[in-house]
C-alpha cells in the first residue's frame, strides 16, 4: 500500500443552514456512498453525504472484531473506476484484514477529496417526498433539514446489527459486545472467561483469535455453518504484478462471472464424475481454499444429488479435524452446502480441539436468560466475564427500517415492504419518486462482488440523473406493473437454486417475525447488468419520467459506458446452466 496512509481525523463537512438545497442527498459513506459522491461531482451535481459513523468505510468502519477480514481476494475487492488507483495501491495479503481495507477507504476519501461533502456523526432519521415541490426533505439527528431532488440510500446490506433481546440481558455484570459494533479501541480478552453467541461468518473468523486470548471460551451454537479454509498468505508479488499488467481485462473477465468475481470454475456436472474423480476434484479445490470451492462443479447449487456429494466431503473434513466425535457432529451441518452463506476460515475447526474451548448446542434448548454472572441454558449456568453477540444483521432491509422513509400519499417504505421488499431492479420502488438504492433488495448485492455491484449501480444512477437534467425532468419512478414483474422474476429465478431451500438471512430467517422472501437476485451479475443496460437503452423502460420536453428517450451514456459489453453466455457458467432449465430474462 502507499507509504502515506492518512492518519488525521476525518474532516467533517461544513454545516449548512436548515434550508440548504442539493441535487442529491446520499445516506451512508461506505464504499457505495463514497463512489456515488465521486460520480456526482464528476457530472457537476451538488451533493451532501450523511454518515452515522465518525469516518468512511461503512462495514469496515464498524466491524473491527478480532480476525475480521474480507472473503473475496484482495486484488478483486477494490474500486475499478481509476486505473491509477489500481496501480498505486498494494495489498499485503491474499485476503485483506479489516484495518487494511479501512486504510484503503481512507486513502480513497483523501485522494479524491471526498470528506468536504460528507457530514460525519450524523444519522438520517427521516426522509419525506414533498409532492408540492417534488423534492425530498431529509432530516437528521443533528437538526439538519435539507432538500434534494434525489435521495440515494447507500446504507449497506449488512449494517443493521441484530441485537438479541434475551431475558435478563440488562442484569449481566460483565461486558457485552456485538461483532458488528466492536469498540474502536479494541477489547482486551486476556485472562477472561468469554461466551460467544452464534457460529456464522463473523464468529468463525473471530473464534480462533479469541481462543488465543481468553482463559476460556464457550461457543453457543444454534445451527452450524459450512466453512472452508481460506489458505490466506502474504500476497505473492508476481501475482500482483500479473494482475496489474492488465487490470482492466482481469476486471472484465470477473464481470462475466455470476458472482462478479473471477476464479477457476468447472462447468461439468458432479454427477457425471466417478466418486474417485469427485474426491480428487474436491480435494484440489479444498487445498486451494476460499469461496471458489463452490466452483468445483457447475451443478452444485442446482442439483440436490450433486450437492449431497460436496456436503458429505465437507462433513468428512470436519470429522477428521475435530477430535471429539460429539463436537464434530454438532459442527456438521445437515442442510444444503452453500444454501446459507458459505464461510471462509483460518483454523476454525482446530480451535475446538483446545481444552479451554467448549461448544454448547442451543438448537433444542435455547438460551433461557442472561443472569448477573453469565448465561443459563437447559438449566445449566455458564459463568463468564464477557458475552460476544455474533448474531448477525437484519440483512438487506434493516438499515431502511431505521429511517422513516415516506413517499407519495403518506406511504412509508416500512408499510410497503411489510410483506417483503419490492423493488424494480433493486434500484428503486414504486410510490417513491427519485428514490434510489445502491445494492438494494432485488439486485445481486450480497451474491456478487459488492464493490462491482456498487459501481454498476452508481454509474447507472448518475447517468439517469444526468439524463433528467438534460431534458429538464422533475421525477422518475418505476411503473407498478414492471416492479411486480421484476419481483416475480426474482422469486422465480430463486426457485431454481438450492440456496432458496433453507432458512438463512437471505430470506430474513434470522430475525423473528420477518417475512420469508429471498431478497437478492440470484440470476447472475452479468445477466443483471445486461438487463439494466437494456432498460436504460430503451429510454428507461419500466419507469415513468415526469416533466421535461422529451421523456422516455435514450439517454446520453456517460458513466455506464464501461458496462455496455456483449453478454457472453458461454463463460457465465452457473447462470448459463440455470438458463437451460428456465428463462433467466
Amino acid at each position: 500500500m502507499p507509504d502515506t496512509i492518512p492518519t488525521a481525523a476525518p474532516k467533517p463537512a461544513s454545516r449548512d443552514p436548515g434550508t440548504a438545497r442539493f441535487d442529491v442527498v446520499v445516506v451512508g459513506a461506505g464504499f457505495g456512498g463514497m463512489y456515488m459522491l465521486h460520480c456526482l461531482r464528476k457530472l457537476g451535481f451538488s451533493a451532501r453525504v450523511y454518515e452515522a459513523g465518525g469516518g468512511v468505510g461503512g462495514t469496515w468502519y464498524w466491524n473491527r472484531y478480532p480476525g475480521a477480514r474480507c472473503d473475496v481476494e484482495s486484488m478483486q475487492y477494490s474500486y475499478s473506476f481509476d486505473d491509477a488507483l489500481d496501480q498505486e495501491w498494494s495489498w499485503s495479503e491474499k485476503y485483506s484484514p479489516q484495518p487494511e481495507i479501512l486504510d484503503y477507504a481512507n486513502h480513497v476519501a483523501d485522494r479524491y477529496e471526498l470528506r468536504q461533502d460528507i457530514q460525519f456523526d450524523t444519522r438520517v432519521t427521516a426522509t419525506t417526498f414533498d409532492e408540492a415541490t417534488q423534492r425530498w426533505s431529509v432530516e437528521t439527528d443533528q437538526g439538519d433539514r435539507v432538500s434534494a431532488q434525489f435521495c440515494v440510500m447507500a446504507v449497506g446490506c449488512l449494517s443493521a446489527a441484530n441485537r438479541p433481546d434475551f431475558a435478563g440481558i440488562g442484569d449481566f455484570q460483565g461486558q457485552i459486545y456485538h461483532t458488528g459494533e466492536w469498540p474502536h479501541e479494541g477489547v482486551d480478552l486476556s485472562g477472561k472467561r468469554v461466551a460467544i453467541i452464534g457460529t456464522g461468518s463473523s464468529a468463525i473468523q473471530a473464534i480462533p483469535i479469541i481462543a488465543e486470548q481468553a482463559k476460556s471460551l464457550t461457543v453457543f451454537q444454534r445451527s452450524p455453518s459450512y466453512t472452508v479454509p481460506a489458505r490466506n498468505a502474504k500476497l505473492d508479488p508476481e501475482v500482483e504484478a500479473a494482475v496489474k499488467a492488465d487490470y482492466p481485462e482481469f476486471r472484465a473477465k470477473a464481470r462475466m462471472r455470476p458472482t462478479g468475481v473471477y476464479f477457476l470454475f468447472n462447468a461439468e456436472s458432479a454427477l457425471d464424475a466417478t466418486p474417485e474423480e469427485r474426491e480428487q476434484q474436491y480435494e484440489e479445490s479444498w487445498v486451494r481454499g476460499g469461496l471458489p470451492f463452490l466452483g468445483a462443479y457447475g451443478d452444485l447449487l442446482f442439483e440436490k444429488e450433486a450437492n449431497d456429494t460436496i456436503a458429505e466431503f465437507a462433513r468428512r473434513k470436519i470429522r477428521k479435524t475435530v477430535k471429539d466425535p460429539a463436537t464434530a457432529t454438532l459442527l456438521s451441518p445437515d442442510n444444503v452446502f452453500g444454501c446459507k452463506r458459505l464461510c471462509v476460515d483460518t483454523g476454525y475447526y482446530e480451535t475446538y480441539n483446545q481444552p479451554h474451548v467448549r461448544l454448547v448446542d442451543v438448537s433444542k434448548a435455547p438460551i433461557e436468560q442472561i443472569i448477573r454472572t453469565g448465561l443459563v441454558v437447559n438449566g445449566e449456568e455458564h459463568e463468564v466475564d464477557v458475552i460476544i453477540c455474533a448474531t448477525g444483521f437484519a440483512a438487506m432491509t434493516g438499515s431502511f427500517e431505521k429511517i422513516k422513509i415516506t413517499g407519495r400519499d403518506g406511504l412509508t417504505l416500512t408499510k410497503k415492504w411489510e410483506a417483503g421488499p419490492r423493488t424494480y431492479l433493486g434500484l428503486s420502488t414504486n410510490g417513491f419518486p427519485n428514490f434510489f438504492m445502491i445494492t438494494g433488495p432485488g439486485s445481486p448485492s450480497v451474491l456478487a462482488s459488492m464493490i462491482q455491484s456498487i459501481e454498476q449501480h452508481a454509474d447507472w444512477m448518475v447517468d439517469c440523473f444526468a439524463h433528467m437534467r438534460d431534458i429538464g425532468a422533475k421525477t422518475i419512478e418505476p411503473v407498478l406493473q414492471d416492479e411486480n414483474d421484476w419481483v416475480d422474476h426474482v422469486n422465480e429465478v430463486a426457485k431454481i437454486s438450492l440456496r432458496s431451500t433453507c432458512s438463512s438471512w437471505y430470506v430474513g430467517a434470522n430475525i423473528p417475525g420477518r417475512p420469508r422472501v429471498f431478497m437478492p437476485y440470484i440470476g447472475g451479475f452479468p445477466i443483471y447488468v445486461d438487463r439494466c443496460n437494456k432498460v436504460m437503452d430503451k429510454g428507461f423502460e419500466g419507469f415513468v419520467i415526469d416533466g421535461g420536453e422529451v421523456r422516455n428517450a435514450p439517454p446520453k451514456i456517460r458513466n455506464t459506458e464501461r458496462w455496455h459489453v456483449p453478454l457472453k453466455m458461454d463463460i457465465i457458467s452457473p447462470a448459463a446452466i440455470a438458463a437451460k432449465r428456465v428463462p433467466i430474462v
